[in-house]
């Protein structure tokens, strides 16, 4: 199966895009080569630039803090187990207490690192970072893996505050809905007025199904048309029936 997201809103946009972020960090900095690294720090400035959008901090506060009353409110419900309910409980007040503790803008750290603001600022040049453009940065390459890769967990470290925050907030976002099982008949869905208010939505297609959802919602209508991936026609449809699931994420 194969999960497509579709964010109703620029909030969860943002959050979505900083999710694939810190992901694609940890997994190029857990690696040991340099090109590896490079790879890693160039995601870092990009959560720089996406994190620096509106008022993130506050938002993930106010988020995580509902969510908490929210639970609270369910203790002493025989349907729900204590100990789970403690344990998320007590990952989000850990989340909620390092984001409350960062003090100043989101990765006002990294701004003031003169030597790394002038990396991001070549590597917003195609082919930039070459080691006669930057060879303090070209050394730095060089270092044994275990430095470079302690350096990046020092310039990230700051900034886990926002990825627990917004993990947790995704995570519930996506348990939040039922999905339904529908038919797009001859590649094409739609709805209107759509069904339900939502945050987000999350379409599932078998994975042998040649094609891919192209998604159109608002509060009036939701229309999805499948169309065939890589053609030359970019918005050639996929004429045949596709079953899928739905799910409306509310937060």
């Amino acid at each position: 199966m194969i999960t497509y997201e579709y964010p109703l809103n620029e909030r969860i946009r943002t959050l979505l895009r900083l999710e694939d972020l810190f992901d694609r960090v940890a997994f190029f900095s857990a690696q040991n080569f340099p090109l590896d690294h490079q790879a890693a720090l160039i995601s870092i400035f990009e959560i720089l630039e996406v994190s620096s959008r509106g008022d993130l901090k506050s938002d993930l506060l106010q988020e995580l803090d509902r969510q908490r009353l929210f639970l609270e409110a369910l203790r002493n419900n025989p349907a729900i187990s204590e100990e789970k309910l403690d344990a998320v409980v007590a990952e989000i007040e850990a989340a909620f207490a390092d984001l409350l503790q960062s003090s100043g803008k989101t990765g006002q750290h990294l701004r003031e690192n003169e030597w790394l603001m002038t990396i991001k600022q070549r590597a917003a040049i195609p082919g930039g970072v070459c080691e006669f453009d930057l060879p303090s940065y070209h050394h730095w390459l060089h270092r044994d893996d275990a430095s470079r890769r302690a350096d990046l967990e020092g310039w990230l470290e700051p900034l886990n505050g926002i990825a627990a925050g917004l993990r947790i907030v995704l995570r519930v976002l996506r348990e939040s809905g039922k999905s339904m099982a529908l038919i797009a008949y001859g590649g094409i869905f739609q709805q209107m007025p759509m069904e339900r208010s939502a945050h987000m939505l999350r379409l599932t297609i078998m994975r042998d199904i040649p094609c891919v959802p192209e998604i159109s919602a608002n509060k009036y209508a939701l229309n999805i048309r499948f169309i065939l991936p890589g053609s030359v026609q970019r918005t050639k449809l996929y004429e045949r029936d596709v079953e899928f699931d739905l799910t409306y994420c509310n937060l």
